[in-house]
């Protein structure tokens, strides 16, 4: 039995792992699995390059979703309700709580189903945890005999039930690789209740409890080199999660601007006009910005890359930068890490400064 989970930082290259050592296994099936469909395409595209154009036949890459309806839900519905012997589930991805019944015991399939029988995003991976020990453990067994290899990529985006589906895993007979970084916990496949306190960043608290820790070896050294960033960018984006390990710049390009600067909203067109080569990342839609250049959403930065970004700030992401020690809720920390390490060479944080403001490691731009 082995249990691994690589804590990456952003930019180290943690997919690129990932990919490498399942091409290392030839003789046995190897499931890769991952959230987001995005990320899913980005794996089987990683494959690709690496093999010279084809993904290898003992290689699965599967959405987490897809694993789940595949092999958890379907192959032993009947045991849960002899009602579903004979049909098919289909899947209903939905945001926020699906809980018409706050348990199966008021009402089974209106709690786990919505009408024309979908099973609720926020509700698959409680089904198949209860569906594994009405089986005694078949639906585990089954997969691990299906996959010898189980890898899991951005693991910081599973919770509640999910978590369950993992120690389920770390028991099993399959080798398995959770690759991920915490900071980045800028999804989730759903707002549980269940292990609430182990949601987004603070996942990896999950990890390092006893239970946990006695059957998982948990790597946080090997990948902590960002090839994306210059080291000015690690060291700010370091700052809004002190606890995690620092962060090594593998990105040694100096360019005639590099590092972090505070903006004035008088000075965003021309600060855009003279770096055409920056990109816009607000919070959300409603943040007007300049028409000058391209604008995403933190979140949908996510994986990407960009030569430089213009931040817009929310109000608490603003008291944030002026005073680290400003308490800043997880999800912003988590989103706002990802928009400042989406950068090669310098971050613009759009912020009205004063002659006597002093940010450490942050430059005031001035034209």
């Amino acid at each position: 039995m082995s249990n691994k989970l690589i804590v990456a930082a952003a930019g180290s290259g943690k997919s690129r792992t990932l990919v490498e050592e399942a091409i290392n296994i030839t003789d046995k099936n190897v499931l890769i699995t991952t959230f987001t469909e995005t990320n899913e395409a980005q794996i089987k595209k990683k494959i690709i390059k690496k093999t010279g154009g084809y993904i290898p036949s003992n290689i699965t890459v599967q959405t987490w979703y897809s694993f789940l309806l595949q092999h958890g839900v379907r192959p032993y519905q009947s045991i849960m309700n002899n009602d579903l012997w004979d049909k098919k589930i289909g899947f209903s991805l939905i945001s926020g709580s699906s809980a018409m019944y706050t348990s199966e015991d008021g009402d089974f399939n209106k709690h786990y189903f919505t009408e024309d029988l979908k099973i609720y995003s926020d509700k698959i991976s409680k089904f198949v945890v209860k569906c594994n020990e009405k089986t005694n453990g078949s639906i585990i067994i089954r997969i691990s005999n299906i996959y010898p290899n189980i890898f899991i990529d951005e693991v910081q985006d599973l919770a509640g039930y999910d978590l369950e589906i993992l120690k389920l895993f770390f028991d099993s007979a399959s080798n398995i690789l959770l690759v991920g970084d915490p900071r980045q916990s800028t999804y989730s496949t759903h707002n549980p209740r269940k292990y609430k306190k182990f949601k987004k960043s603070q996942i990896i608290h999950f990890f390092e409890n006893n239970e946990i820790r006695d059957i998982l070896n948990i790597d946080d050294t090997s990948l902590t080199t960002n090839y994306r960033s210059n080291q000015k960018i690690c060291t700010f984006s370091d700052k809004l999660f002190p606890n995690q390990r620092a962060t090594n710049s593998g990105q040694a390009q100096v360019t005639n601007h590099d590092g972090i600067f505070l903006i004035k909203k008088t000075n965003i067109d021309d600060y855009l006009k003279k770096y055409p080569n920056c990109i816009q990342l607000r919070w959300w839609n409603k943040t007007k910005v300049s028409d000058r250049v391209a604008v995403m959403n933190f979140g949908d930065s996510k994986g990407l890359s960009f030569e430089r970004v213009l931040i817009y700030p929310t109000k608490s992401i603003e008291n944030w930068i002026k005073d680290p020690n400003t308490e800043l809720a997880p999800t912003s920390c988590c989103k706002f890490y990802v928009a400042v390490t989406r950068a090669k060479h310098s971050v613009g944080i759009v912020l009205d400064y004063t002659p006597t403001t002093s940010i450490d490691g942050v430059k005031k731009y001035k034209l």
